[in-house]
């Protein structure tokens, strides 16, 4: 199946956004959010809405670092070469520092809004890299809103800061589950067990796994980074997670 690029009004401006909706605007169906890596909204991203979509789902995925531009805003050719993937990330890293975790939950806020739309009460959020990351400060700062959230190969939930995001476990009352990469330097295992730690002080209903093997990025096809053993997988808890939690009226 084929999406659309649309417009998603935001307290800030205009964000672009890929639309895969199986329905065609079809009233009441269950909604999810998929948030992109550092390396934008790009035909890899709709070919996995595309795939969530497919089993019925509507999907919005939003160009999120839409003040820097519209998508693409930069050139994704040779993403599965590491030498440019360097290059590319320093163009990146401004925009990844200009989305703070406050913008990233007002627009959270539009993004959520523009799904409802089609009166389904909540959504699953699913996200990769940094879209994890923007995912958890969506779910803290919605949760009435968000039924679930996976986060993938996703870094930074742990710091050293006051204002790091493991500290706002007890805001979250969506059910979660993480897919951590193998040795990411940015999710260390004692970043993971601080992150459980807690998520279990908190009472959160959550599953957390690292998949061996699988490298910091594993789910993008168009990147040297991909691993097609952990990608399914990845797609196998999206699915079970979205059908335990928001999969039927509730």
């Amino acid at each position: 199946m084929g999406g659309e690029m649309i417009d998603v009004k935001t307290p800030d401006g205009v964000a672009d956004a890929y639309l895969a909706d199986p329905g065609r605007n079809e009233k009441g169906r269950p909604t999810v959010l998929l948030l992109m890596d550092v390396f934008g909204l790009r035909p890899q991203i709709k070919r996995m809405a595309d795939r969530v979509a497919s089993r019925g789902f509507v999907v919005l995925a939003p160009n999120v670092f839409y003040r820097a531009g519209r998508a693409p805003l930069v050139p994704i050719d040779g993403l599965d070469d590491p030498a440019r993937r360097d290059s590319l990330f320093e163009k990146i890293r401004p925009m990844m520092h200009d989305l703070t975790p406050e913008r990233m939950a007002s627009d959270g806020g539009a993004y959520l809004d523009r799904l409802q739309q089609g009166g389904w009460p909540a959504v699953a959020v699913i996200g990769y890299c940094m879209g994890g990351r923007m995912g958890w400060e969506i779910a803290t700062a919605f949760p009435d809103r968000v039924a679930a959230l996976g986060a993938f190969h996703t870094g930074g939930l742990v710091t050293d800061d006051v204002t790091s995001p493991h500290r706002k476990a007890e805001r979250i009352a969506a059910e979660l589950y993480f897919g951590h990469a193998d040795n990411d330097h940015s999710m260390t295992a004692e970043h993971i067990a601080t992150l459980e730690h807690a998520l279990d002080d908190a009472g959160v209903r959550y599953r957390s796994e690292v998949y061996e093997g699988a490298p910091h990025g594993y789910t993008m096809a168009d990147s040297a980074a991909y691993h097609e053993v952990a990608t399914e997988r990845h797609f196998a808890e999206v699915f079970a997670l979205l059908e335990r939690t928001i999969a039927h009226e509730p």
